[in-house]
């Protein structure tokens, strides 16, 4: 009996081990769309007051936790009885990413007086502040559960041919780690500036001690670091629906092979982005006439 359990703890034990060493490849793997998905999230998410910060936060991450739960079940199902599903879905996913990209090129550089600023948001009402960040919590979890599938759609594709057990423990600890890592590491970037102020608290009246030192350095660094994220949000944004569509469509894999690899990913990407945000655009136009 105790022979028995033993060598069950065993089995266990080894299962366990297979899994980490998976979920490191996996996680390799999906190193790359998880700075994407960092960045994209880290953009989305700031833009609010300083209150309204990790509650907007949490509501993201929890839009995100959902998505996952969401996408992991269908993604074993679809991998075993219709893989072909994956590829369409992981398409219509880069055709919005795409577009998500291409209107925010198109908003700065033509649009650019309509940008508002903070003390522009001081003088709405709570109920479109609410509004507001109700839409921009949309949005990002909108982008999330694009950005979801691909990660989990790679994390999958690191352990393909194990057995399903395997695959379903190993992307699930990828898709648990890209959940609590991203969304750790936007909450630590947002409130860099809050943690600024504590130093400098703290500091006192010691102007040269160093924690007043770091502290003015983390407050005057959070505007350029979100307005760094906003551009390197687009640009993941590109980067990330061009490789779907280089690695999903063969015309484009084969398309300028001279290129290295991001340059080709960021041109696709941006091209198709502004054709579909001609072609959504034109549909506005003539369905706002209509109406």
């Amino acid at each position: 009996m105790a022979s028995g359990i033993f060598a069950l703890l065993d089995d266990i034990a080894a299962i366990m081990d297979d899994v980490a060493v998976m979920s490191k490849v996996a996680a390799k793997k999906t190193a790359g769309i998880l700075g994407d998905d960092l960045a994209v999230n880290a953009e989305k998410a700031s833009g609010f007051v300083s209150s309204r910060e990790l509650p907007v936060l949490w509501a993201i991450g929890k839009g995100s936790l959902l998505n996952k739960i969401i996408i992991l079940p269908v993604a074993f199902l679809l991998s075993a009885f219709f893989p072909v599903a994956i590829t369409v879905i992981l398409i219509f996913g880069g055709l919005f990413l795409a577009y998500e990209g291409a209107e925010k090129i198109y908003e700065f550089l033509f649009h650019r007086q309509h940008h508002t600023t903070q003390p522009v948001v001081e003088k709405l009402t709570e109920e479109e502040i609410l509004a507001m960040e109700k839409g921009k919590i949309k949005s990002a979890v909108v982008t999330d559960f694009i950005l979801s599938v691909e990660i989990i759609i790679i994390a999958l594709g690191t352990v393909i041919e194990e057995s399903l057990s395997t695959q379903i423990l190993v992307v699930s600890v990828i898709a648990i780690l890209a959940t609590v890592g991203v969304y750790g590491i936007v909450a630590l970037i947002v409130r860099m500036d809050e943690a600024g102020y504590k130093l400098i608290q703290w500091a006192g009246n010691r102007e040269h001690s160093i924690l007043k030192k770091t502290g003015k350095v983390l407050v005057l660094a959070l505007p350029k670091v979100i307005k760094s994220l906003a551009i390197i949000g687009t640009i993941a944004l590109l980067l990330v629906s061009g490789g779907i569509f280089v690695h999903n469509i063969d015309f484009f894999h084969h398309l300028f092979p001279q290129l290295p690899s991001f340059v080709k990913e960021f041109i696709i990407g941006l091209v198709i982005g502004f054709i579909v945000l001609g072609i959504v655009t034109l549909f506005k136009k003539i369905f706002g006439k209509k109406n």
